[in-house]
């Protein structure tokens, strides 16, 4: 089988998941993370504590099927939440990466032009890439450590009427953001241009200088895709959802009947407790967030010659120029393999970034503080060794 020739929209061509290959490699062999996406994990007392139920509450389940669309009171309770009650527009799904998957596959059709903002997470772009799709970068403008969308040259590039547009803001690696007028100028480019806008709002909830943005969901070729992962610090649940018009949701539920049917009733009882109580589950991880962005500030400051940070408007992540680094992954896997601190090459997002790290503040004060200095440590040694060993 390993011969066979392969059609150029077979499952084996997709390329292989960068970011997702190095935290297979680190993520679980460190004791320092400040390199992850999302905000501190929450444990279960916590989590109980900030939604105010007990897990008696489970005694009367039944370990029965869930529904293909998801369960009717977690869609309920999204729908409170982001569509003024409308359910018939939501789909729950596991994580935001099924539903990536399920889009990409059936809103897209081979030689279809997507345009994707860059750099971005893999799954966003290199899934459309697999089944023959022509991907358009949309870079972010990068400049003396000042990071912004660069909508004009969006709106150039939207002239040949792409099939879809990706998105993410607050963006993941950069945290950085738009305005409330420039995401109406964003979906008036998509709508000129006919195209699926897709709205991924891992990270929405989580901003710090401005409110955040609302769901595009006014625009009728809208696809937004959300998570408990990140702002919430519930990754180990799996639970995402997935916001689409409902003859497109149809599609995605008969191709989801090959792929894993439903998501667990006992995860889906956990997700309806968080959306139901999610202002105060995401104001209290903006407080704890807020705080690490202001020690990674100091950080960044006191080594001008070392790093230039570009401060994130939301989420967890930043880029971080590494300066005078010639080959920023081994310093990546050197602070990994000798001090056991988790951190991101950019190469992990485009070759085009590997001078750049992500680097996660949304972890424990103690694990961000000693992770900084033990980075710290090795670009000092680096520079006082001629460029590494």
């Amino acid at each position: 089988m390993g011969d066979r020739k392969r059609d150029g929209n077979s499952y084996m061509d997709l390329k292989i998941a960068k970011l997702e290959a190095w935290m297979r490699d680190y993520y679980h062999n460190v004791d320092h993370d400040i390199g992850s996406s999302g905000v501190r994990d929450l444990s279960m007392a916590e989590f109980r504590e900030l939604c105010g139920f007990d897990l008696a509450e489970l005694d009367t389940m039944m370990f029965h099927d869930s529904e293909s669309y998801g369960g009717s009171r977690l869609r309920a309770a999204l729908a409170d939440r982001w569509t003024d009650g409308d359910v018939d527009r939501l789909m729950v799904t596991h994580g935001s990466s099924e539903a990536i998957y399920l889009v990409m596959h059936l809103a897209l059709e081979p030689g279809d032009e997507v345009i994707v903002v860059d750099p971005a997470y893999q799954q966003l772009h290199d899934i459309a890439a697999a089944r023959g799709c022509r991907v358009t970068r949309w870079p972010l403008d990068v400049h003396d450590g000042r990071i912004a969308a660069n909508l004009p040259l969006l709106r150039e590039l939207a002239a040949t009427r792409p099939r879809m547009i990706v998105v993410n803001f607050p963006h993941n690696p950069t945290g950085v953001s738009i305005t409330a007028a420039e995401q109406k100028e964003l979906i008036g480019i998509a709508a000129e241009a006919g195209a699926w806008l897709v709205w991924d709002h891992a990270f929405g909830e989580l901003t710090y200088a401005a409110e955040p943005l609302p769901l595009p969901s006014a625009y009728d070729r809208c696809i937004a895709f959300g998570t408990f992962s990140k702002s919430y610090g519930l990754a180990g649940l799996r639970v995402g959802w997935c916001l689409a018009p409902p003859e497109l949701l149809a599609r995605m539920a008969l191709m989801r009947d090959y792929i894993a049917l439903y998501v667990s009733p006992v995860l889906e009882f956990f997700a309806e407790q968080a959306v139901r109580h999610a202002d105060r589950i995401v104001a209290h991880q903006r407080a704890h967030a807020a705080a690490n962005l202001d020690l990674l500030r100091h950080w960044a400051d006191d080594l001008p010659g070392l790093v230039r940070l570009a401060a994130p408007d939301g989420g967890v992540t930043t880029f971080v120029e590494l300066l005078d680094q010639p080959d920023v992954e081994r310093t990546c896997r050197r602070l990994a393999e000798q001090h056991r601190v988790l951190l991101v090459p950019g190469d992990c997002f485009g070759d085009a970034y590997r001078d750049y790290v992500r680097l996660g503040f949304g972890g424990t004060n103690a694990e961000l503080t000693t992770g900084l200095s033990l980075l710290e440590r090795v670009l000092k040694e680096d520079v006082k060794g001629g460029g590494g060993r």
